[in-house]
């Protein structure tokens, strides 16, 4: 722990130390005063290029994103600590993978994969500081810089770490997620490079849940354990974490480049590489015996890791009527498991799944006044596991803020590699599994409208659904295949409505497992009003914002969580849910800063009982002030 303090300390100093030489760096070096920039020259370039700019306004869209993830959790549900995993509330199905995922998923909901990372081009540097504060002893704060040291160079460098003890016994969080970008392009524009490397970590100290008694006493809210410290949980001697270290490269050369006003053709050769070291481990200290029988009765320690290096090499065919053609063909080479095989008197568990792929795929792009066609396909022509995914999409949209689009997406990959193989000092966490492969079919409609609603519809149909369950006279989960077909239907409804200086914006979210609800348990409504005020304040020096979230999902099978896989498993015992979230908040931007003031869970004040969960055994947040800002500075 004392390391990553100093890690996340040498951070902040090395953004500081950039900053303050940003003048060194800078494009304009001149000594008269240049004029400011335009805000839409701060590019922000997403993995799949598409470029938009820095927004320093203050909305309600950036109050939902003000939170630990940087991002709406509108269908997620927060454990009580910031750092810990997160509930699913909803799902969707628009993967594109064509090998198995990692281990410890619930760790995941924060990590950043290779679609998750932005590049940038500024005409001077640009910083971006986040800071909001946790639970207890700690804080999270996510610190960013990016300069163009010439017109084609540009490197970006950003940390974002929390530590927070939380309010419960032995749940202790600390994450770290570092990221350094870089692109560059020639000065005709016909070869241009783009890199990254990431270093993330997620630690969680586990405690298993409230003990039966100490529920009994957190939802009969006994005013001598307001201090939740004092509530005993089911053990204090174990923690979990999850780390990845990841080195990725994309250059492409115009190998052809004709263009003008009115036409172009241009065939660009390009090649991506990416290197990716993943462990996650578990460790408790003696053995919990509801978890069953245990190989060891100290110093308990389950290991994985992960390698995996892709390589891809794709032509992309630019035309002004024929539109955007791209052909692939990639290979990788995973290496997942662990250090021996596990012999047991009536089987054999092995320590390995590696091998390697070849994929090949297309994609295609089309637009034409108001209309895009777009579509991408892959499959494994080679390797052990087999894999394929195909989606299209067609919209028109009448205007910049009125668009419709009908989308496919037809996916097939094995399960999850913990799902195939997993090993534990626990005996009942020990399996190997040749399961088929998740086959999902999802269709959708959107629509985008200014004026009338924002709304989407999807259907997805999964056959061969894979999860976590807990057998007939057990009591731990294990990996199970679903032998029929799951139908999920989800449709979500946005709307904000204004008048003079007051809005209040809605979303409504309906869901249900028309067929195998058995396994795949969501809540049928999930929703969230916000009613604010705003408006410029002191001769517009300052623009304020302040008024009250509403969010409920209706009660339901919540799925549990298991600290020794850090996974979600289904549980048909219990429901939970069909409570209110209501919060207080206080936004104002100063310049470039924006404040954010919160009272989060503030109903939790009232009431005589408590029926707040994340999870079976595992309450909710309480009624909590917490305060942060983002500020941006343009040097």
């Amino acid at each position: 722990m004392q390391r990553k303090i100093i890690f996340m300390r040498n951070t902040l100093l090395l953004l500081l130390s950039l900053i303050a030489s940003a003048g060194v760096y800078s494009q304009d070096i001149s000594s008269e005063k240049p004029e400011k920039p335009s805000i839409e020259l701060y590019k922000i370039i997403s993995a799949d290029r598409d470029t938009t700019y820095v927004d320093t306004t203050l909305t309600i869209q950036k109050e939902y994103k003000f939170n630990y993830l940087r991002k709406d959790n509108f269908e997620l549900l927060p454990f009580s600590n910031v750092g810990q995993t997160y509930n699913s509330l909803a799902y969707d199905f628009e993967s594109q993978t064509l090998k198995p995922g990692f281990a410890a998923q619930s760790h995941h909901f924060a990590y950043l994969d290779i679609e998750d990372i932005n590049y940038y081009h500024v005409p001077t540097p640009l910083t971006e500081l986040y800071f909001k504060t946790a639970f207890e002893q700690g804080q999270q704060m996510d610190g960013f810089f990016t300069v163009n040291t010439s017109e084609q160079f540009n490197f970006s460098v950003a940390y974002k770490g929390v530590r927070s003890l939380g309010n419960y016994q032995h749940i202790l969080a600390s994450t770290g997620n570092f990221r350094f970008t870089t692109n560059y392009h020639t000065k005709n524009n016909r070869y241009r490079l783009r890199a990254h490397m990431t270093a993330q970590d997620v630690l969680n100290q586990e405690n298993g849940g409230l003990t039966p008694n100490s529920l009994a006493l957190f939802m009969n809210d006994d005013s001598e354990f307001e201090d939740r410290g004092r509530l005993d949980v089911n053990f204090d001697n174990a923690e979990n974490k999850l780390e990845g270290l990841r080195f990725y490269g994309d250059h492409q050369y115009e190998l052809i480049s004709k263009k003008d006003s009115l036409n172009y053709t241009v065939l660009t050769l390009g090649n991506a590489l990416s290197y990716e070291d993943k462990f996650y481990e578990y460790r408790q200290n003696a053995p919990y015996s509801p978890l069953g029988v245990s190989f060891k009765t100290e110093n308990l320690l389950d290991k994985v890791t992960l390698e995996d290096f892709n390589a891809q090499a794709y032509a992309r065919f630019d035309n002004a009527i024929l539109g955007s053609i791209t052909g692939f063909i990639g290979y990788t080479d995973y290496n997942y498991g662990y250090d021996a095989v596990l012999i047991f008197d009536d089987n054999r568990i092995g320590n390995r799944i590696k091998g390697n792929l070849i994929h090949a795929g297309a994609a295609y792009k089309k637009q034409y006044r108001g209309f895009e066609l777009s579509g991408k396909g892959a499959i494994n022509i080679s390797g052990d596991l087999d894999g394929n995914y195909l989606t299209a999409a067609a919209s028109f949209a009448f205007n910049e803020v009125n668009k419709v689009k009908a989308s496919v997406n037809i996916h097939s990959v094995a399960p999850n590699f913990n799902f195939l193989l997993f090993q534990s000092d626990y005996v009942n966490y020990n399996w190997q599994n040749d399961f088929n492969n998740v086959k999902t079919q999802e269709l959708k409609f959107e629509l985008t409208s200014e004026k009338l609603i924002n709304a989407s519809v999807s259907y997805t149909g999964i056959d061969d659904y894979t999860y976590f369950g807990i057998k007939a006279n057990d009591s731990t989960p294990t990996p199970m295949q679903f032998g029929e077909r799951v139908d999920y239907l989800k449709v979500k409804v946005e709307k904000e409505i204004r008048y003079k200086n007051f809005a209040l914006a809605n979303t409504i979210l309906f869901q249900q497992a028309v067929s195998g609800d058995a396994v795949f348990n969501v809540p049928q409504i999930i929703t969230r009003q916000s009613l604010y005020y705003q408006d410029h304040w002191f001769k517009k020096a300052l623009f304020l914002q302040t008024g009250i979230n509403f969010k409920y999902f209706s009660e339901y099978n919540m799925n549990a969580y298991d600290p020794v896989l850090a996974e979600f498993y289904v549980q048909n015992e219990q429901k939970l849910g069909g409570f209110p979230m209501v919060d207080l908040f206080f936004n104002a931007k100063v310049r470039q800063t924006r404040i954010y003031i919160k009272y989060e869970h503030i109903n939790a004040l009232f009431g005589n009982s408590n029926d707040y969960f994340s999870a079976p055994g595992y309450p909710f947040r309480d009624a909590v002030i917490r305060f942060g800002l983002v500020w941006n500075f343009f040097l």
